[in-house]
């Protein structure tokens, strides 16, 4: 499902994508146990933990395999020769990874999302063969306290002059939902808001259920 969606174009009607990332702050252990109960209502799972080592990255990998998580939901961040190994959905760059163009050269199945912060960023990463674009932060969040958020004029800006799907990212509550899709997103991208709470599985749900009633507007 994940690898069909990013395919479609913005200008294209299609079902939202719900996107979570985590936060760096758990356990390998933690982790498999909150994505075991989540990922039947997830798109895209992010692994974003910048502490663990590639074989700890892969270990994670293969736990969430064993507890039948969907390989092609999985997206690891910056690590590319960890994405590859795993067989899993995507891999996610950063300003210091690789660039898209050497990625997509050398791993042409592989899908590749690009973080970007500006619509220079953007047009670049689309040029570079960029799969979809994860673009914030959009609103004030905690994880990102000294910097003033981007708000909803540049994600309309961006997902008006790029062609591939632009995913969401910052601070996102579920009352922004609409406000976010209306601006042109393809999706969002929740972190704190979900392996944070108290009920990660009740927040997914949440979520997902402000996608639906966007779907059903459309």
């Amino acid at each position: 499902m994940f690898t069909r969606l990013l395919k479609r174009r913005i200008t294209v009607t299609h079902t939202p994508t719900l996107h979570v990332v985590t936060a760096g702050s758990q356990s390998s252990k933690e982790l498999c146990s909150i994505i075991q109960q989540i990922h039947p209502y997830m798109d895209g799972i992010h692994i974003r933990e910048k502490e663990k080592t590639a074989i700890e990255l892969y270990q994670l990998i293969e736990s969430l395999k064993h507890v039948a998580v969907p390989l092609e939901k999985i997206i690891v961040n910056d690590r590319v020769d960890v994405a590859v190994l795993s067989k899993i959905g995507g891999v996610q760059l950063a300003y210091h990874s690789l660039e898209v163009g050497v990625v997509k050269q050398e791993f042409l199945n592989l899908h590749v999302g690009k973080s970007v912060h500006s619509l220079q960023e953007a047009l670049e990463a689309e040029k570079q063969g960029a799969d979809f674009l994860l673009y914030g932060h959009i609103y004030h969040t905690d994880s990102k306290q000294h910097l003033q958020p981007r708000g909803i004029q540049g994600l309309k800006a961006i997902a008006r002059s790029v062609r591939v799907p632009v995913i969401a990212i910052g601070g996102i509550q579920p009352h922004h939902v609409q406000e976010v899709m209306k601006a042109g997103a393809h999706g969002l991208a929740v972190m704190s808001g979900v392996f944070q709470s108290t009920n990660p599985l009740e927040r997914v749900k949440q979520y997902r259920s402000e996608l639906l009633k966007w779907s059903e507007k459309r």
